[in-house]
């Protein structure tokens, strides 16, 4: 198969995170060999796991949960009895109070002092007495409708940590689509007594979601093998140095001093990169688009803990200004196994940053110190308690929807209907905000396009003539599948274009 200079395959997948792994499984499952490109020393791209003297770490925290029974169908092929199904608890942290997220109003009454109610009240009477106009941020949206004292706890921190965007900045539709079942009204009734079914039972919903018992990574290194025992090769440490096209197609990768020749390629490297890797340089308008794509980095500090699990969250969001730590992670309530040391806990203190920033460039130890303050601070963990760390660094974990992105997805999809045995796919790939279901469909999708099918990727349209030929993916799971995918503030600008993923 691999000649020392050239190699010559079907396809050519560049990453070998979930969707381009899905995509070689997908490939090897139909017959079709492929070779799949890594840049890292692992499988999984985002979706990895760390292991560090014992304990395993998660890059984020990642619940397997789908509403498409074909990527489940996977998921369960793929692990088996390893994948556990696990119970879902994450709370917001304010000021040394807890509230579940997503908000119950009840525990948002609950949970506030009478004297912070009585202020959130009167916030609200002035913001519904002369509310502020004209109401197109979500600042100005929420503390309409909330009151500045509540936007203030449950909305502007932690939005502001995560994205690095003032909330005047974000758009009031992002505000509409997350949190307008929740009004002041549904808070008031939450304080009568509750309503019960027919049996005199509390109407609960039950959150569970399916997690593998060493973490994500188990998921990813285990596809990995299927790939490589089905006669395809996933190659790591080898990153993509160039893409050699013409007008019409893309001819070849070159990667680790080797050409690598097919008649279709999958990309899920994030679209930046891509356009700089054209050889020869594309169009000066694709050049142009490249600075258009714009990301969101973080920061995880893995700290090893003595003694109990200090709580029993999953993870819990942090809103409290007081500190820059955005989000917790608990692992040992993801599964027993990715904590498995007794008398010790390894818990994750997640920082959103944009690399190159003051917080991104700060020495791995002096960040551990912070997030060792930090999480006494919070009183979660005293200092002592932790006694050792270490720091993971993510770039590229979130695309920014912000007022050039558009742009420049116009002008790769223009680029590819020249170039149609290049697809595009995946969360950097595609630059969309999007759960690993959603980025493995579209692997799915475009490794079914090479057989033959035509689905539109963008989209997620239908191939209805070719379903017969694969397992079923119906309309009404891709609309299902679209409201469970995470949504991204956009801003004030981009908004009044009419910009839209």
């Amino acid at each position: 198969m691999y000649d020392p200079e050239v190699v010559t395959v079907p396809v050519v997948v560049m990453g070998a995170g979930p969707a381009g792994l899905t995509a070689g499984y997908e490939l090897a499952n139909r017959g079709c060999r492929c070779v799949i490109l890594e840049k890292d020393a692992a499988c999984g791209g985002l979706a990895r796991t760390f292991e560090y003297k014992g304990h395993l770490f998660d890059l984020g925290g990642h619940r397997f949960y789908t509403k498409v029974a074909l990527v489940e169908r996977i998921w369960r092929e793929v692990l088996g009895d390893d994948l556990l199904t696990r119970k879902r608890l994450s709370r917001i942290y304010y000021r040394g109070r807890y509230f579940h997220y997503p908000l119950e109003p009840v525990d948002v009454v609950r949970g506030l002092s009478v004297t912070e109610i009585v202020r959130c009240c009167a916030s609200y009477a002035k913001a519904h007495l002369f509310p502020a106009r004209p109401e197109e941020d979500l600042e100005t949206w929420v503390c309409n409708r909330f009151g500045r004292r509540l936007f203030d706890i449950f909305f502007k921190t932690y939005t502001e940590k995560v994205w690095g965007i003032a909330c005047k900045q974000i758009h009031a539709d992002w505000a509409a689509q997350r949190i307008g079942r929740l009004s002041m009204l549904s808070l008031a009734r939450s304080v009568l007594p509750a309503r019960r079914d027919e049996r005199g039972e509390m109407r609960t919903l039950i959150r569970e979601f399916l997690y593998p018992r060493r973490g994500p990574g188990m998921m990813w290194s285990r596809m990995q093998s299927i790939v490589a025992g089905r006669g395809s090769a996933v190659l790591l440490n080898t990153p993509v140095d160039k893409i050699l096209w013409k007008q019409g197609r893309v001819e070849a990768v070159l990667a680790d001093g080797r050409r690598y020749e097919a008649g279709n390629f999958i990309s899920s490297i994030p679209i930046r990169e891509l356009i700089q890797k054209l050889d020869p340089p594309p169009p000066d308008w694709l050049q142009d688009a490249a600075s258009h794509f714009h990301y969101r980095d973080f920061l995880t500090v893995g700290l090893i803990v003595r003694g109990k699990n200090p709580f029993p969250d999953n993870w819990i969001y942090v809103h409290d200004p007081a500190v820059a730590v955005g989000r917790i992670q608990n692992y040992a309530n993801w599964s027993p196994e990715m904590s498995p040391i007794p008398g010790e806990v390894n818990l994750g203190m997640e920082y959103f940053c944009f690399q190159g920033d003051s917080l991104w460039s700060i020495d791995d130890q002096e960040l551990i110190r912070r997030a060792r303050k930090e999480l006494a601070q919070l009183r979660l963990v005293e200092e002592p308690a932790v006694v050792d760390g270490m720091v993971l660094r993510v770039p590229k974990a979130y695309p920014v929807y912000d007022e050039s992105y558009q742009r420049g997805l116009k002008a790769i999809r223009e680029f590819l209907k020249d170039v149609p045995n290049l697809q595009l796919v995946g969360r950097n790939g595609m630059h969309r905000y999007n759960n690993q279901d959603h980025s493995m469909l579209t692997a799915i999708m475009a490794a079914r396009n090479i057989l033959g099918a035509r689905y539109d990727l963008w989209d997620l349209q239908l191939d209805a003539d070719y379903l017969e030929r694969g397992p079923v993916i119906t309309e009404e799971e891709i609309q299902a599948l679209d409201l469970t995918q995470p949504l991204t503030p956009q801003g004030l600008a981009e908004h009044a274009r009419g910009g839209r993923v």
